[in-house]
C-alpha cells in the first residue's frame, strides 16, 4: 500500500481513482484509516483519498498536539500528491482538521463533510488527566461516551483496540489538541459549501454542537443521523455515506482560488 514522506514523516493512505475533485476522508483522535468503511470509499465516482495521520495506524512519526499541525501535515499531503482542490472529510479531531484547512488554505477545498465534530472540542480535564496517568483506563470511558445505543459490542472492541494500538502518547495529544481547538470566531469565513452530520445519540458532540457549526458557515446544512453515536460513520455506513454523496450531487462548486 502506498506511502509519502511528509514532514519527515512516512504517512499511509489508501487511494481509489476516480473523478476531481477527490475526497480525503481524514479519521479523529486514536484513529485510522480503517474507521472509514466500504462505502465511504465508493462515494459518487469520485478519486478518494484514506490517511493515517502522523503516528497513526501505519504512519511514523510522533503525533501532534495542535490541530494547526495536522492541518499543516494535510496540506502537504495534498501537495505531495498534487491534488490541487480536494472534498474534505473528517471524523471529529479529523473535522477540526477540516475547517482549519477550509480557513487557512480555502482555495484548497472543494467542499467539506464535517462528521460529530463542532467549531470547539472542549475536554473534561478529568479525561486529559486520566490519558496521562491511566490510559487504558481512560479508553474504557471513552469506549462508554463514543458509540450510541445500538453498536454491536464487536464493533466497539474493534474501536477499543484501534485506540490502544494508537499508543497513550498520541492519544494524549490528540486529546490536547482538541481542547485547544476553538474556531468560534473564525468559522463564518468558511466559504466551501459544508454538510454537518451528527448522530442523534452521539454525547461527544451532541447535536447542539453540530446545529450551532452549521448554523455558523454560511454554506453549509444540518443532518441528523438518527439513532447513532459519535461513531456515526460506523454505526450508520450507508446512510452517512448516503447523506454525503448526496449533498455532494446537489452542493454548488466553490470557486477555485485566483
Amino acid at each position: 500500500m502506498p506511502t509519502i514522506h511528509i514532514h519527515q514523516n512516512a504517512l499511509f493512505y489508501t487511494a481509489r481513482r476516480g473523478d476531481e475533485p477527490p475526497l480525503v476522508l481524514i479519521h479523529g483522535a486514536g484513529g485510522n484509516h480503517m474507521l472509514w468503511p466500504a462505502p465511504f470509499h465508493r462515494l459518487a465516482r469520485r478519486a478518494v483519498y484514506a490517511l493515517d495521520l502522523p503516528g497513526h495506524g501505519r504512519s511514523s512519526g510522533p503525533g501532534r498536539q495542535q490541530i494547526e499541525e495536522y492541518a499543516a501535515d494535510l496540506v502537504a499531503f495534498l501537495d505531495a500528491l498534487a491534488i490541487e482542490r480536494a472534498v474534505l472529510v473528517g471524523h471529529s479531531m479529523g473535522g477540526a482538521i477540516a475547517q482549519t484547512v477550509a480557513l487557512s488554505a480555502p482555495g484548497r477545498v472543494a467542499a467539506l463533510a464535517l462528521v460529530a465534530t463542532g467549531a470547539r472540542l472542549r475536554v473534561a480535564p478529568a479525561l486529559i488527566e486520566g490519558l496521562s496517568q491511566a490510559p487504558q483506563q481512560t479508553v474504557e470511558t471513552i469506549m462508554q461516551w463514543a458509540w450510541g445505543p445500538g453498536a454491536p459490542p464487536e464493533m466497539i472492541e474493534q474501536g477499543r483496540q484501534t485506540m490502544l494500538k494508537a499508543g497513550a502518547d498520541v492519544l494524549l495529544g490528540d486529546f490536547l489538541a482538541c481542547d485547544r481547538f476553538d474556531l468560534r470566531e473564525q468559522i463564518g469565513q468558511i466559504s466551501a459549501p459544508t454538510l454537518v452530520l451528527t448522530g442523534s445519540e452521539d454525547r461527544m458532540t451532541p447535536p447542539r454542537l453540530g446545529q450551532s457549526l452549521a448554523e455558523s458557515i454560511p454554506a453549509a446544512r444540518f443532518q441528523l443521523v438518527e439513532g447513532a453515536g459519535h461513531m456515526l460513520m460506523l454505526e450508520r455506513p450507508a446512510e452517512t455515506a448516503q447523506a454525503i454523496g448526496a449533498f455532494l450531487a446537489d452542493a454548488p462548486r466553490a470557486p477555485k482560488a485566483s
